[in-house]
């Protein structure tokens, strides 16, 4: 089965979240399907293939007003502030990556939930999640038919 993934927040954290999936061998996975940034699709385009820290992503990455194209597969583009008003449904959303960095509680969260997503991975540290996971430490008490809200820690702890 493969997962289609929003993410919310194309920041560095939402674009390494993407490459990991594209250059990492996920993508039978997981796909991409759609990003929420309030960025316009050619900044987010520039931003993608071109990454003072990482280097260069090698694909060939192309905009229009609504999609980033990704080696010649479209990928939704939208510019919303508020995560229930996402269209993750229209797009079978099942996974979002909340990489923001705004919407870290579970109430926030929940609001991709109410946008149809299955469930929401917060990049972050957050409140009131059902469960943070931390690889190598505790995944094994993540319950796929009971957790919704998920953490993932921190940055700094998941790069320990």
């Amino acid at each position: 089965m493969t997962y289609k993934v929003g993410i919310n927040g194309f920041g560095r954290i939402g674009r390494q979240a993407f490459k990991a999936i594209h250059e990492g061998g996920f993508e039978d996975l997981f796909e991409v399907v759609a990003v929420n940034d309030l960025a316009p699709p050619d900044s987010l385009a520039t931003l993608l293939k071109y990454d003072s820290t990482y280097g260069r992503f090698a694909a060939d990455i192309s905009s229009s007003t609504d999609s980033l194209n990704v080696n010649g597969k479209s990928i939704a583009v939208s510019a919303e502030k508020e995560p229930r008003k996402l269209p993750w449904k229209k797009h079978g959303v099942d996974i979002v990556i909340e990489s923001t960095g705004l919407f870290t509680s579970a109430d926030k969260a929940e609001g991709h939930l109410k946008a149809g997503a299955r469930k929401v991975v917060i990049s972050a540290p957050a409140k009131d999640e059902d469960i943070t996971v931390v690889l190598g430490v505790n995944e094994s008490n993540y319950k796929p038919d009971q957790h919704k809200i998920i953490s993932n820690a921190s940055c700094t702890t998941n790069c320990l």
